[in-house]
């Protein structure tokens, strides 16, 4: 079986021979289907991620529905994810260890109103198993939030298996293209 290494430089690989703009184009199709479940309709607090350049793009969905829903971005803290609620493009500053832009506000802490998670991934399996960069950041997060969760990805991070550790939270649902 390939090695998690591995299969990061393959995903990686394919992620850089896609411009910026498909991969925008390409993530539509994808957030309209998430938009589309009943679960996510349904939902009153959801966990989003501001997408970096080669993730699945979230931004129109995050600025969508910021004043529909209660939406949450998380904000690295060291080793860990807290989690801060995006009410509009003045609160987003760069957060301090990659980056990505990130709510300033209190810390939200209520995790069991949390209802959907909405989580990238490197890669995932037909059985929702997910694989991240590397960090944990996601998988300990995680283990403390009991909501759906739904990974989003591209077609080509879809594989029929891939090497899980016994901390690794499999998804509820996988949406790709």
């Amino acid at each position: 079986m390939t090695t998690k290494d591995e299969l990061r430089r393959q995903v990686r690989q394919a992620k850089k021979a896609i411009s910026f703009e498909e991969k925008v184009l390409r993530s539509a199709p994808i957030m309209a289907k998430l938009e589309g479940l009943d679960v996510f309709r349904n939902a009153k607090t959801v966990l989003l991620y501001w997408s970096m350049a080669d993730e699945v793009h979230t931004h129109p969905t995050v600025r969508r529905y910021c004043d529909k829903k209660t939406i949450l971005l998380p904000c690295v803290d060291g080793d860990n994810l807290l989690l801060r609620q995006y009410t509009g493009p003045e609160c987003m500053h760069a957060g301090e260890q990659f980056g990505i832009d990130e709510p300033t506000g209190p810390v939200f802490t209520a995790l069991d109103d949390i209802d959907i998670i909405v989580v990238p991934g490197v890669a995932f399996d037909s059985k929702g198993n997910r694989m991240g960069r590397g960090r944990g950041f996601y998988d300990r997060l995680l283990a403390t939030v009991h909501a759906y969760k739904i990974g989003v990805a591209f077609n080509f991070q879809l594989f029929d298996s891939i090497p899980l550790d016994p901390h690794d939270i499999p998804m509820d649902l996988v949406i790709s293209e």
